[in-house]
Order: C-alpha cells, then sequence, then structure tokens
C-alpha cells in the first residue's frame, strides 16, 4: 500500500543517466520537485541544458546540475565519476535509466558491441565506481531500469555480444535480463553496507528508444504504450519512499514487486556475467569491484 505523502528529499543528491528525455528526464522532474540536488547524466549538451532549464523553471529547484558523457565510452564514464566525486561528497540514490535499441549490430570506441556496452556495461562501470560514495552516504539506493523484455532474454557467454548473431529485439532483451542479473549479484554483495539495489519495469512507455524502428513498428509502439509521466512512477518511488527502504535485489514493476524470470533468479549466471562484465570493463585500469 502506498502513500500520497510528498517525499523529502531536501539535502539528497540524485544522480541519472539519459536524464535529457523520456522516463529519465520526468525522473529528474520528480526528484527536483521533492527538493533534491538532481545531477544529469546527458550525451548531448544541447538538449541537455534545454532540460535542465525546463526543470528548474518548473520546480522552482535551482539545484540542477548537468554533466555530459557518451555511456558508450568506459573513458567517458571514468572520467563522469571523476567529476561526480569532485565535485560531491555523496550521493544518495543512482538512477542507471540511460538505454539504446540498435537494430544493427555496431561496435564502441572500446571495440564492444554498442547495445551490451551502453546498457549493460556502462550500468555495471558507472556503478562500481560511485560505490565509494555510494557507501559513505548510506542508508542510499540503487536503481537500475530494466523491462519486462528481460523475459525474452539470454545469457550466451559464446555470443554475449552478437558475435555469433546480431538482432536488435533479442539484443536488447538480452540486456535488460542482464540487468536484473547485475541487480541481483550487486544487492549480495552490498549486504550489510546500508547500500539497496533493485531493478524495475517501467511499462510499456512512449519514449525514444525505439526511434531506429521501421516507422509501422514505430507507430504500433506508441499506439499501445503509456505516457513517460506514467512510465517514471516506479523509478521515483524506488528512489523515494520509505516503503522500500532496507528491500534490495529485487524487481519491481507498477511500484510492486515482482518475480522476475526463471533465468533472472540464477545466481550462478549472475556470478559469471559480474566475473565477465569485471574484465570487459579492464580492472588493470584502476577500478576495484570489491563490494
Amino acid at each position: 500500500m502506498t502513500t500520497n505523502r510528498k517525499p523529502d528529499m531536501n539535502e539528497k543528491i540524485c544522480l541519472i543517466t539519459g536524464a535529457n528525455a523520456g522516463i529519465g528526464k520526468v525522473t529528474a522532474q520528480k526528484l527536483a520537485n521533492f527538493g533534491a540536488t538532481v545531477v544529469m547524466v546527458c550525451r548531448n549538451r544541447q538538449k541537455g541544458e534545454a532540460a535542465l532549464n525546463e526543470i528548474k523553471k518548473k520546480s522552482g529547484n535551482a539545484n540542477i546540475e548537468l554533466m555530459i558523457a557518451d555511456l558508450s565510452s568506459q573513458a567517458e564514464i571514468r572520467r563522469l565519476a571523476d567529476e561526480f566525486k569532485a565535485q560531491h561528497n555523496r550521493l544518495d540514490v543512482l538512477v542507471n535509466n540511460a538505454g539504446v535499441y540498435l537494430p544493427k549490430r555496431t561496435l564502441t570506441v572500446d571495440n564492444i558491441e554498442t547495445t551490451f556496452a551502453v546498457n549493460h556495461l556502462a550500468y555495471f562501470l558507472l556503478t562500481n565506481l560511485l560505490l565509494d560514495v555510494l557507501k559513505q552516504s548510506a542508508p542510499s539506493r540503487i536503481i537500475s531500469v530494466s523491462s519486462e523484455a528481460h523475459k525474452y532474454g539470454k545469457v550466451e557467454f559464446d555470443n554475449l555480444q552478437g558475435e555469433r548473431e546480431y538482432k536488435g529485439i533479442p539484443a536488447y532483451s538480452n540486456s535488460k535480463l542482464e540487468n536484473v542479473l547485475f541487480t541481483r549479484e550487486l544487492a549480495h554483495r552490498l549486504a550489510g553496507t546500508k547500500v539497496t539495489a533493485n531493478s524495475l519495469h517501467p511499462g510499456a512507455v512512449a519514449t525514444g528508444i525505439f526511434r531506429n524502428t521501421p516507422k509501422p513498428i514505430e507507430w504500433l509502439i506508441k499506439m499501445f504504450t503509456m505516457s513517460p509521466e506514467k512510465g517514471a512512477e516506479t523509478s521515483v518511488y524506488l528512489a523515494t519512499s520509505s516503503e522500500v527502504e532496507g528491500i534490495t535485489g529485487k524487481y519491481f514493476e507498477k511500484k510492486l514487486e515482482k518475480y522476475p524470470s526463471r533465468i533472472a533468479q540464477d545466481d550462478e549466471l549472475a556470478r559469471k556475467l559480474w566475473q565477465v562484465s569485471e574484465q570487459l570493463i579492464g580492472l588493470n585500469q584502476g577500478i576495484s569491484t570489491t563490494v
């Protein structure tokens, strides 16, 4: 049972990736309305600044910041984390929200398949880089936006980056499964720290993520989807509600805990994915993922 009481997020610092549009922008707006200091992570400076100015105006909250990073690049993610920690000594809420859908296989500057890099490895790397500040800010929260599409996903370590075969929708579904598995293993590793980690399905939301689909399919998607305002409700709930204080390693939909797919509850698979992800972010480049 949820309450209608307005959360008090004064003195809380929240970082949101993909914050200039869709669910990310609405999440940033809501948290700003509640008084939080909101750090918006965006890839495009012009779009980011336009969203920041709009959120400031609507919320009356001047404590909105913009950081620019291309989350397909591990160097950019590392720079983002360094810049954040240079400016802030605490982080109360991290919302891993940014995502892509790509119909054709492409590679990032790190020679990693892009859907996998942005939708999974960016969550993994940024979270690990910010764990020290999250721990010193505890109780704090990590929220990763997944999707019901995870139920159609697979983790095949010999085709993790579409090396053998790549199709856009299966690759997207796989990455959303990886979000749930990452959250599950992260929660296990953070036991006793008072840092919680949960994932969520926002609902079928009309955002720009599927803009690369053929026009008839994009039109159908828009016909049967909800607004970003509705889709952001669970992210905002997990970021602010006292009802989920201390709850970790869970999967939510419509502000309620749900069971993810059976494969998403496979602890051995989650551990192996973590280990492979560690290797792909380069432990020899100065990141410690001991949590």
